[in-house]
Order: C-alpha cells, then structure tokens, then sequence
C-alpha cells in the first residue's frame, strides 16, 4: 500500500485495511486523528521505526520534551509542530 493510498483509506473508511504491518497501523490511526490507538500501538514498537512513529505522535499531542526524547532514540532530527502534517482531530501549533 502506498502513503498515498494509506492516507485516503484513514479519510474514508471506519476500518484499517487488513494486513497493515504494525507501524503501517500506526500511522493509519494517527491520519484517522485515533491518537490514543496510534500511541498504543507505536509504544510497543521496539524499533528505530516504532521510536520514531511515537516521538511524532507526541509532537501531535503537544509534548515536545517526551518527543524529543523519542526522537533521539530513533537517530533522527526532531521535529516540532510546524514541520510536520496535520493530523486527524489534532491540531498542531
């Protein structure tokens, strides 16, 4: 599945398509604004990947400092609220 079409799937279906692997399930609930679910499922990903997905969905919440942090366990640049898309129900500022 492309971003592309994983996008448009978390804008008009109730259900994330089968066979998503974890971070695609992720990101799926992220787009949908599932925040709670995104987190739930990024949290148990115990991968550069996973960190990376959890120190975004904590830019979405507004907690720089915890983002940050995971952030720099996935070896990547933070992000702040500005450089990254908005997402679902929440609003980044």
């Amino acid at each position: 599945m492309t971003t592309a079409e994983l996008k448009a799937s978390a804008t008009s279906d109730a259900t994330a398509p089968a066979g998503l692997s974890t971070e695609a399930l992720a990101l799926w609930h992220t787009k949908k604004g599932n925040w709670d679910a995104a987190h739930n499922i990024a949290q148990d990903i115990h991968t550069p990947m996973g960190s990376w997905i959890h120190a975004l969905l904590h830019v979405i919440e507004g907690d720089q400092w915890n983002a940050d942090y995971w952030f720099s366990k996935a070896g990547k640049p933070s992000r702040k609220p500005k450089d990254i898309e908005p997402i679902g129900g929440h609003e980044t500022s």
